[in-house]
């Protein structure tokens, strides 16, 4: 794999970790908890456009932000109980 792959691979990751926190104090299916799942792909589709990255690393980009908001958001919730 390229750099621009592995670069993508860890933006996706780590800028989906603090909204996936963020989004986990919204109540489902409102408009900021939506906003927040949706906030990184505007940086992340042009940036995969402007490094020409192939177009089958796209499921790997969109499981590593899934597991970030899931990582992020369990976190939160760990913090939140204690």
């Amino acid at each position: 794999m390229t750099k621009a792959v592995f670069l993508l691979a860890f933006l996706s990751f780590f800028l989906n970790l603090p909204l996936g926190k963020w989004r986990s104090r919204y109540r489902k299916f409102t408009l900021p908890w939506w906003l927040l799942i949706h906030a990184s792909i505007p940086v992340l589709i042009p940036l995969r456009y402007y490094l020409q990255t192939p177009i089958y690393t796209i499921p790997l980009f969109i499981l590593l932000a899934v597991l970030a908001q899931y990582l992020g958001a369990r976190n939160d919730m760990t913090k939140m109980r204690e």
